[in-house]
């Protein structure tokens, strides 16, 4: 056909927007030109084209989809996104093209990527806008390749998995220090609250500011990250049975108390610390609080002596002190609490400002005393006791032997370690307090639903692994919860999946990967762990560390623990994440963080009211406050005898109790804090379906765009990212009774009304029906992959919407059947009251006119007769004439009118020939008897009319 057409080579046509020719120009083109006058042979011969092509192409059924015109990458690159997006989808799996495929899109600020069901978000060190509620819309009930990796999909999959399975989530955010972690569970909660709306918007604001204040008084500077969690946060978000974000619950674990007094060098204190002086400086309230302007406590001070100028100079404290303010007053706080808060805080920084120095005397040389009385004073003012008896707390105790109480002095370094005990003491006491606090104000409202019938989704914000140049109790503590995270992910990824294949029968190749249970073993076993040996040398009053650094090495004869030659009070782990070496200097005082009963009496005799409550509240076993105030006896002990109860100021609620019923000094240390809490955190986290979230930083120096391969390659390493992308590969990560399976999804078979058996048949008729590939039935379970999971809810999703609609459209149906029916029953009773009104109007009508009738009647009677009458007596005529005469009534007028038109001839043609006349007579009240005196003197046909007419009306 073209060569009948084109004498010469054809010239594209381009589609171009920009580069298209015109129409004028499409007009001389050689194809246009050469189809005139052979238009009927062209569509025959194209006709017969298309039946060819037609026979021998079969027709291929096009996908229809939706277009995301809100995808934030260009189109002509979507697709190679699409198969770069898994990690699974590559055809090379070792650690070369692992790496570099992240790399690759880490460059392009691509920082999230899929493992299958897991996600691997890398830390940008910079803002990028793609967190916004434009996001937040696109991440929002779709399938997880309709969109690019993102931290907004995991929260999405988790929430959908809770409203669809009516199963508790949890979400798992683990990395080293830095990696991103904090930011990410802000960005979770964000997208979490924004898909469970509810009618509640104060509560929706609440619960995203409850991040920012935890992390006030939870956060730090540390080495290598500038915001970095100091202890470990799980946040539960309470959902209704539809999906309606309904309250919140924190749980704290592990707070590094240590750091209030101390901190590494370039490391700094918590950061409502320099919060509150800021804000205090520029509110000119400093004083109010005891606190210097000059010279800053000691507690926040550093080696630059830098701290005040900051504080003064900088504008980001003052704006994160109205934050918190902020805060506060949204969360519910009220102004007296906020006071209270501070007024603690200001006191914990004078307290760190008493100085001790020793004096001798003629029977002790080792008995300490405060120089300075100012900043014990300025301590005991804001914190609203007696200096005086502040002072005895700190450079003295008390000892009951044999019924008689000895008091005894504290030596310098004694009297220190008591005064910063007592600041450690009363911070984690106020940290624990807000979470209560903040968690009675979050709780759901007991007519919104019962707990019994809501939904969780917990978020898990832990502390990173942590590797410094020098790591001590803290570092320890923080890198076992790590290694017992890492177990949790190794369980659910790796060892349950696998045993399930074998004790269902199913044929898989198994993965090789990195237990850590034997480590874990090493440190929490009983009774030759290391943190039961730590336990057992605290108990001794003469141990030291290096009897306790002894004690491991004897004990702990395993790979994974050294001690490290030529360096005394040091000890090695080889971790899940690396070899680390611990410093043991300081670490049994740590582990038994003793705090004397006198301290806790004296500070129960605060005039301040949330601190008497501070200290009266019981520990729970994980070190915390117990959320509801402990029930207080009359048996409780007796106040040390220098104390004495008519001092002392009280309510008679807050009856003291002997110190040791709450700090449990003799029972409880901070191993066995840490080691139920670790088992509360787990509790927690099992009972919901988790959902992972890796955590990856790419450099040290926390520069953006800047890609470290060997970092990058070790965390891959050490989280066991590389065997996760094989089992997810070939693995099953999703198992299912089939009880379960059928309940679930089988109306994707099988219709409304039919109860299908729980067997392999139904299973394989469901996943049949579904155009599901690549699926194993085992003994008792269904094994798919991890994306069969989400093709079968999105069928449910449309069978569920198909039978909503049909549902809609009976519903329709039936309100039409049903309004219709009320209209007809509304339209006959209208009609019924319109026939008996008109009936009833047609009736009174009628009477009145029948009324009328016999009163005019009666009227042409009496004037007929009254007529006769005067007929048959002139003289009275007369007389009556010369009587209306005198009168200037309307008959008299009608009456001289009515003789007028009697002396004209024609008079009655006057009337009959002029109508509007007529019925200006005919609209005045004018008795009939002129017209009826015309009838009976003329008798004409015109007058007869106008006397019915007058009649009539």
């Amino acid at each position: 056909m073209a060569s009948s057409i084109y004498r010469k080579p054809p010239v594209c046509l381009i589609k171009d927007f920009e580069k298209r020719p015109s129409v004028t120009h499409l007009l001389d083109h050689p194809f246009i030109k050469g189809v005139h006058g052979k238009v009927l042979f062209l569509q025959k011969q194209l006709a017969k084209v298309l039946q060819d092509q037609k026979h021998l192409n079969p027709v291929v059924k096009t996908r229809h989809e939706r277009m995301h015109t809100g995808r934030p990458y260009h189109v002509e690159d979507a697709e190679k996104y699409c198969l770069e997006d898994d990690l699974v989808n590559l055809e090379v799996l070792d650690e070369d093209t692992i790496t570099h495929q992240l790399q690759k899109r880490y460059v392009d600020l691509l920082i999230y990527t899929y493992v299958g069901d897991i996600l691997i978000a890398l830390n940008p060190f910079q803002n990028l806008s793609i967190y916004s509620p434009q996001f937040s819309r696109l991440y929002h009930g779709v399938k997880r390749v309709s969109n690019p990796p993102h931290i907004f999909a995991s929260a999405d999959a988790a929430y959908q998995c809770m409203v669809t399975f009516s199963k508790d989530q949890c979400i798992v955010i683990s990395g080293e220090s830095g990696s991103g972690k904090t930011e990410s569970a802000h960005l979770i909660v964000q997208h979490l609250t924004f898909l469970g709306k509810a009618n509640n918007q104060t509560l929706r604001e609440k619960i995203l500011q409850v991040n920012s204040l935890v992390e006030a008084f939870g956060n730090a500077c540390t080495a290598i990250n500038d915001n970095s969690s100091r202890f470990g946060k799980y946040l539960e978000m309470m959902f209704t049975p539809t999906g309606a974000v309904m309250g919140a619950r924190i749980s704290e674990y592990l707070l590094e108390k240590s750091r209030v007094i101390k901190q590494a060098a370039g490391e700094k204190n918590f950061h409502i610390f320099y919060y509150i002086y800021a804000g205090l400086y520029h509110q000119k309230k400093l004083s109010e609080f005891r606190l210097p302007e000059e010279k800053a406590p000691r507690y926040i001070a550093d080696e630059t002596a830098r701290v005040m100028h900051d504080i003064t100079s900088k504008e980001s404290y003052r704006r994160q002190f109205e934050a918190i303010q902020h805060c506060f007053r949204i969360i519910g706080f009220t102004d007296k609490e906020v006071h209270s808060v501070y007024r603690i805080l200001a006191g914990i920084l004078n307290i760190g400002n008493i100085e001790f120095a020793a004096i001798s005397s003629q029977h002790q040389t080792d008995k300490s005393e405060v120089p300075n009385a100012e900043a014990l004073e300025n301590a005991a003012s804001v914190l609203c006791i007696s200096p005086e008896e502040l002072q005895e707390a700190l450079t003295s105790y008390c000892v009951v032997t044999r019924g008689e109480t000895i008091i005894r002095t504290n030596t310098v370094d004694r009297a220190a370690d008591v005064r910063d005990a007592m600041s450690k003491a009363l911070y984690g006491r106020l940290f624990s307090w807000i979470v209560n606090r903040i968690n009675t104000l979050l709780e759901p409202e007991k007519n919104i639903c019962s707990a019994v019938n809501g939904m969780n989704v917990g978020i898990l914000d832990i502390f990173g692994f942590e590797n410094f140049q020098r790591n001590s109790f803290e570092q320890l503590c923080i890198n076992i919860a790590n290694e017992q995270i890492q177990y949790y992910f190794n369980q659910h990824v790796f060892a349950l999946e696998q045993m399930e294949y074998q004790n269902e029968g199913i044929e898989a190749t198994p993965v090789e990967y990195e237990d850590n249970r034997p480590l874990l073993d090493m440190f929490l076993q009983k009774p030759l762990g290391l943190l039961a040996l730590l336990d057992e040398e605290s108990q001794f009053p003469q141990a030291t560390d290096q009897t306790l650094v002894d004690k491991f090495e004897d004990n702990l004869r395993c790979k994974y623990f050294w001690r490290p030659k030529g360096v005394e009070l040091c000890f090695g782990i080889q971790h899940y994440a690396g070899k680390v070496l611990y410093d043991a200097s300081g670490v049994l005082e740590k582990n038994r963080d003793t705090l004397p009963a006198d301290v806790v009496v004296v500070l129960r005799t605060s005039g301040n009211k949330l601190l008497q409550q501070l200290f009266s509240i019981p520990l729970t076993k994980t070190g915390n406050l117990a959320q509801t105030r402990a029930r207080i006896t009359a048996t409780s002990r007796s106040l040390p005898p220098h104390f004495s109860v008519g001092r002392v100021k009280v309510d008679t609620l807050e009856v003291i109790r002997h110190p040791e019923e709450t700090t449990n000094m003799k029972r409880q240390t901070m191993a066995s804090y840490f080691r139920y809490s670790l088992m509360d955190l787990l509790s927690k986290m099992v009972v919901g379906q988790p959902h992972f979230v890796r955590c990856i930083k790419p450099n040290d120096d926390r520069e953006a765009l800047k890609f470290s391969r060997e970092r990058v390659l070790a965390q891959l390493r050490s989280t066991g990212i590389l065997e996760t992308v094989s089992i997810r590969r070939q693995g099953y990560s999703h198992r299912i009774l089939f009880e379960e399976f059928v309940k679930r999804y089988y109306y994707l078979a099988f219709r409304a009304h039919q109860t299908p058996l729980a067997s392999k048949e139904s299973c394989v008729a469901i996943l049949e029906k579904s155009r599901l590939d690549d699926w194993v039935l085992g003994k008792t379970k269904v094994f798919l992959k991890y994306y069969h999971v989400e093709q079968l809810n999105l069928l449910l999703r449309e069978v569920m919407g198909r039978v909503v609609v049909l549902q809609a459209y009976a519903k329709g149906w039936l309100g039409a059947k049903r309004y219709k029916r009320v209209r007809e029953k509304r339209e006959k009773g209208a009609v019924v009251i319109q026939s008996a009104w008109r009936g009833y109007d047609a009736r009174r009508k009628f009477k009145k006119i029948s009324n009328r009738r016999s009163e005019s009647a009666v009227h042409i009677q009496a004037v007929l007769r009254g007529s006769v009458d005067q007929k048959r007596s002139p003289q009275a005529e007369s007389n009556s004439g010369h009587t209306e005469t005198s009168s200037n009534s309307p008959a008299i007028i009608e009456k001289t009118r009515y003789s007028q038109a009697r002396s004209s001839p024609k008079g009655c043609d006057v009337f009959a020939g002029h109508p509007n006349k007529v019925a200006e007579h005919l609209d005045s009240e004018v008795t009939v008897y002129p017209y009826f005196r015309l009838v009976q003197v003329h008798g004409c046909e015109a007058c007869l009319w106008l006397l019915g007419r007058a009649i009539q009306t």
